[in-house]
């Protein structure tokens, strides 16, 4: 298919309804200096956001109908609430002056103004070139609430993010895990991953795992929204997942932020910040260390995260944002048990040669354009240069056949300990994969306010072009103990899980939504996405076509594919908010995952591939009502529905070509069905008005799902339950505090879930399968914090305080095979200092 002129479709459609208008504008002054105010936030009194002041104070209040009268809202948390009534047809540019608060807040005060500011737990319908109009969405605040930040703990920062399924890696947080609804923890794969919305994963299509995850002490919020980002963001069946990392202090040239951690299992982290503003140029930067030993042995790790951003502000309408990102990790990996071993010792480890790296290093070049008063643009240019490398002992008495399929000769003794000679030496060569991302693209997006019949209405319109070069490489590594990430194909030139691949991918995409405000309270948001994908696999793995004599033949053969794909997805969502404390939604939108070529193509002895794997297709559904009551309730409550043809799973398989293993293919259609919920009650608000030093709420926020193969492969899968879904999803917490002082409780529970499609159950005595359910499980997390000063503030936190000995995850590869154990209990302090 043609594909010139995709890209500057946007821009002639946006051409036909951009126009400018004159509009007041209003001045936002500090009241004693007089001196502009950047970053104050301004509200319609129901609760809808304005806009930011700039540089100068200035704020257009165009978005806002000019021949109606208005309360607003201006809110910063350094200064008092200011509230002002105005008509805008009869006024022209004003000012607006805030008094400065007379002394230092407590931190309850803090943040119990923060949680002022209008439902920041969901997403407006629009906020800079995005809509978001009848979706799900939800916003962790990470600076609200107590979590161990040091080590990135998913339990608790997603606490209040509903239906989540979460992997503990007791790794420090170097990796994020994340699922729901059905969708396999891995490396968040299942999710478009993005940090200030530019995509970070190794590649969007071919290969769209994580491997890098900002440090929660850099994070402002995180975005989260569910299948129906398929349109705007690509077509995974997650959704969005946005790290938004910190802004420069609009307020202070210099701002410095230090917090260093100590815990369980020799723990060291450390994380210090600097920010600011000048002028025209503002600046943000920080360096995250980490190092521990984990709760196993042979578990250690140690990591170097650095970040900076600067951006410059040439005028009112144009802004230019330049940011880079490394990483690099090492960690040493223990391996995983059986069911056996578990109930023996959870915590024990019979691998001493598996290790992992990862150097990820990620830039973005985004520019902010205000065409006019109602038309805003930008473009993100983003780029990834990254590699991960694994080494371990798997076994390896595995070959792959003629036509792609990997037959295991004899199956691998997974969970037994490295292999030794006679001589105490290690007997058997690693194997070693290497993998590198090279990827860039470049997104545009130009949203436009317009009028139909008196009634606002937006238009999104955006185009994103991508462009990948993967490879991927499996062979040979060393007979040694350390981090030896050399190839040691001379050595071993009949190693038989050797394959080299390169993946030159390519995606171009046209998407668009238009919000039609039928009445002040109704709107309905239809949506499309194109899509143009290109995947391609060019390359050649091993066989071992003769194994006798004293010449075995070895015979490497080429394996190279291209698939090409023209998808048109659609979507519609609906929005009725009668109220500013009620508001109904609906949405529905197409989903779609291409299969991954690095999957096909890596050698695993655990199980097979079947070689005519294919995408993923299918489409999610929400409904739901959400909002707040006098700051006292909020919730947000949905049903869902994800139909999902074509899923990926394991499955046993006895059929030819298949000899009794398990296999890794489509194996059905599954649907899943779904409520979720989250309730927070401000206990304080509701009982204790007066007291203006006390904090006390609790949330609920509770998933409960129902799941089933309708169709698939065999007799062994039909009517069975979807793998990776508790039926039951559980947390809730409390938090209390008095002055400066903070403590929060957080319980969660999952009941049973199963890892593989045939359902195979939980089994203690399972010696030698990686099969098998997870058991339920319940966690009890606690923190606390003190505020000394402005400068000083402890923070401290005790994980797992029950100390049970669970298990969320059942690996099939890296870093198993087998069960890999959570961590027992085990706590956290913070020291930080800030000027």
């Amino acid at each position: 298919m043609k594909l010139k002129g995709y890209s500057f479709l946007i821009f002639f459609l946006v051409s036909i309804c951009a126009h400018a208008f004159q509009s007041t504008s209003v001045i936002v002054l500090d009241a004693d200096t007089k001196q502009p105010i950047q970053g104050v936030q301004v509200y319609t009194k129901s609760g809808k956001l304005v806009g930011e002041t700039n540089q100068r104070g200035s704020l257009s209040l165009s978005t806002l109908n000019q021949d109606t009268n208005h309360s607003l809202v201006f809110f910063d948390y350094n200064y008092k609430t200011y509230e002002i009534d105005i008509n805008l047809k009869d006024t022209s540019n004003f000012t607006v002056e805030m008094s400065p608060l007379s002394n230092v807040l407590s931190e309850v005060v803090l943040n119990y103004k923060k949680k002022q500011a209008f439902g920041l737990q969901t997403l407006k319908p629009v906020e800079g070139t995005h809509i978001y109009a009848g979706k799900k969405s939800e916003v962790i605040l990470l600076d609200q609430d107590l979590t161990n930040k040091a080590t990135n703990n998913a339990r608790q920062i997603y606490a209040k993010v509903a239906g989540l399924n979460i992997y503990d890696n007791g790794d420090g947080g170097l990796q994020l895990n994340i699922g729901g609804r059905g969708l396999d923890p891995n490396r968040t794969a299942n999710f478009n991953t993005r940090q200030n919305d530019y995509d970070i994963s190794a590649d969007v299509l071919g290969y769209p795992e994580s491997y890098y995850t900002p440090p929660a002490e850099g994070l402002e919020q995180i975005q989260v929204i569910r299948g129906a980002a398929s349109l705007q963001y690509g077509t995974q069946f997650g959704g969005l997942i946005n790290f938004v990392i910190k802004k420069p202090n609009a307020n202070k040239p210099l701002e410095i932020i230090s917090r260093s951690s100590l815990g369980s299992f020799d723990l060291f982290t450390n994380f210090t910040s600097i920010g600011g503003t000048s002028n025209k140029l503002s600046y943000y930067a920080y360096h995250n260390y980490k190092k521990g030993d984990s709760f196993r042995p042979n578990s250690g790790f140690e990591s170097e995260n650095a970040y900076a951003h600067v951006g410059y502000e040439f005028n009112e309408q144009t802004k230019i944002e330049a940011e880079i990102t490394h990483l690099n990790y090492l960690a040493q990996q223990a391996g995983g048990l059986s069911d056996v071993q578990f109930l023996q010792d959870p915590y024990q480890s019979n691998r001493t040669r598996n290790w992992f790296a990862v150097d990820w290093n990620l830039f973005s070049l985004k520019l902010n354009h205000k065409f006019s008063e109602n038309v805003n643009g930008t473009l993100n240019l983003f780029a990834l240069d990254a590699s991960r490398k694994a080494i371990g002992f798997r076994g390896t008495e595995s070959t792959v056949t003629g036509d792609g399929n990997v037959n295991i000769i004899e199956e691998p003794d997974v969970f037994g300990p490295d292999e030794i000679d006679e001589f105490g030496n290690f007997d058997f060569e690693r194997d070693l994969l290497i993998g590198t991302f090279k990827n860039f693209g470049a997104e545009a997006r130009v949203i436009t306010e317009y009028t139909i019949k008196n009634q606002s209405s937006v238009l999104l319109l955006g185009a994103k072009f991508y462009k990948a070069d993967n490879t991927s490489q499996q062979g040979a590594g060393s007979k040694g103990t350390d981090a030896d990430f050399t190839f040691r194909t001379e050595d071993f030139p009949f190693y038989p899980n050797q394959n080299s691949f390169k993946y030159p991918n390519v995606n171009v995409a046209v998407f668009g939504e238009n919000i039609f405000n039928l009445t002040d309270h109704f709107s309905v948001t239809p949506g499309f996405r194109f899509e143009y994908i290109r995947t391609e696999s060019v390359g050649e793995f091993l066989v071992r076509q003769n194994l006798q004599g004293s010449n075995p033949a070895i015979i490497f053969t080429p394996d190279n594919e291209v698939r090409e794909r023209n998808l048109l997805l659609f979507g519609v969502g609906l929005s009725y908010k009668p109220k500013s404390y009620f508001e109904s939604y609906f949405n529905f939108s197409q989903n779609y995952r291409s299969v991954t070529f690095s999957d096909i193509r890596t050698v695993n002895p655990s199980f097979s591939i079947d070689r005519d794997i294919g995408d993923e297709t299918g489409y999610s559904i929400d409904l739901g009502v959400r909002g707040s009551f006098k700051q006292m309730i909020s919730y947000d409550v949905n049903v869902f529905s994800l139909l999902y043809d074509n899923r990926i799973g394991q499955a046993y398989r006895s059929e030819p070509p298949f000899r009794g293993q398990w296999v890794r293919g489509n194996i059905g259609k599954a649907t899943i069905i779904g409520l979720e919920s989250l309730i927070q009650w401000n206990l304080k608000e509701t009982f204790f008005k007066a007291n203006d030093n006390l904090k006390l709420d609790v949330f609920s926020n509770l998933a409960l799902t129902t799941s089933e193969y309708t169709s698939g492969i065999g007799e062994s899968i039909d009517g069975n339950e979807v793998e990776f879904i508790p039926e039951v999803n559980f947390k809730a917490g409390m938090s209390f505090g008095y002055k400066n002082f903070l403590t929060a409780v957080q319980y969660t529970y999952l009941s049973e879930q199963f890892t593989d499609a045939t359902n195979s159950p939980y089994d203690p005595e399972n010696a030698d399968r990686v099969d098998g359910a997870i058991p339920s499980y319940d966690i009890l997390d606690v923190s606390a914090s003190y505020t000394f000063s402005k400068h000083i503030k402890l923070e401290v936190g005790v994980n797992n305080v029950l100390d049970k000995n669970y298990f969320t995850r059942r690996a099939t590869g890296y870093p198993g095979p087998g069960i890999i154990p959570s961590a027992p209990r085990n706590w956290y302090t913070t020291l930080q200092f800030k000027l």
